[in-house]
């Protein structure tokens, strides 16, 4: 088992399990403040992560992605999910929790820049640009090739919870 904690901070709870263990196993960490001691000392919004393809087994990030990018920027939103997926084994599980959109700590917090629901997440989907020209699902493939299955999604309180799983090979078509 491997497992990558972005944006780790001084902590190294697991705070998230989904049908695995509730202690790490193979823990690497990143965080761009070298004073939090991290395995890698990286910006997050430098992509690529100086990490291997295909190294991890698990990807665990909380409370950090609402930090990255920009709303609205498309370009950052799939370039990181992209790298994330570049970094995961097939079949690997990103795991992530942010604010809800309905929390006030969503935009209260004045660091945070973007909002990651359940509605954008449905873009890291191949299968779901199906529905391009059907509804109003705008197509990213001509940028985003990877490939994610929405495993599990919850509003726990002010948080949302998330689990993605990588798919690999991608399941990309061209429209």
């Amino acid at each position: 088992m491997t497992e990558l904690l972005i944006g780790c901070g001084a902590s190294r709870v697991k705070k998230l399990v989904y049908g695995g263990r509730s202690e790490w196993g193979g823990l690497t960490t990143l965080d761009h403040n070298a004073d939090h001691t991290p395995d890698v000392v990286h910006d997050l919004e430098n992509l690529p992560l100086p990490l291997p393809d295909d190294s991890f087994d698990e990807i665990h990030a909380y409370d950090v992605l609402e930090h990255q990018g920009r709303q609205g920027d498309w370009r950052f939103f799939f370039a990181q999910w992209s790298d994330f997926w570049r970094l995961l084994k097939p079949d690997g599980l990103f795991i992530g929790i942010c604010p809800a959109a309905t929390s006030p700590w969503a935009w209260g917090d004045p660091s945070h820049t973007r909002i990651i629901g359940p509605e954008c997440l449905i873009f890291l989907n191949q299968p779901a640009y199906a529905q391009v020209g059907i509804s109003p699902m705008s197509d990213f493939r001509f940028v985003y090739r990877a490939d994610y299955d929405l495993i599990h999604s919850q509003i726990n309180g002010h948080q949302f919870e998330f689990v993605l799983r990588a798919v690999k090979p991608s399941r990309v078509t061209l429209g």
